[in-house]
């Protein structure tokens, strides 16, 4: 589900807590190593998303974190944050060349991940094993 998270609204945050769960803790947090990714360069994403990413001819950027039962790939445009929020059991990843597509129903978001694969790669790992843990 794709939300707009500029502002602090109460209904937004349980919506989002109740599909992927609450933030890790701190503890959890050191023994994971991180929970987020670095910022990573949008290469393509679905209509609704790229319309919205289309407001500003900037470099479009995104970052992942991870939740106990899914993701949530935010990104910005002009004065406004975005929030992609995908739990385990709808999320597909695709990795064709230097790219990864993460997809949930009929949003998805293209990553180019080619500078920094095996960071990349270890984070993925991380999703990977917690989406694991939660089917």
């Amino acid at each position: 589900m794709l939300f707009n998270i500029s502002h602090n609204d109460k209904k937004i945050k349980k919506a989002i807590n109740d599909l992927v769960g609450n933030s890790f803790g701190i503890i959890e947090n050191i023994k994971m190593k991180g929970t987020g990714s670095t910022g990573m360069i949008i290469v393509k994403a679905s209509q609704e998303i790229s319309a919205i990413l289309n407001k500003n001819n900037t470099i479009k950027y995104a970052n992942i974190e991870l939740r106990p039962s899914g993701i949530i790939i935010g990104f910005q445009s002009q004065l406004e944050v975005y929030a992609l929020v995908i739990p385990f059991y709808k999320l597909v990843i695709f990795k064709p060349g230097n790219t990864m597509t993460f997809h949930i129903d009929h949003h998805f978001i293209s990553i180019d991940i080619s500078k920094k694969t095996d960071r990349f790669m270890k984070f993925l790992e991380k999703i990977e094993n917690q989406k694991l843990k939660q089917t």
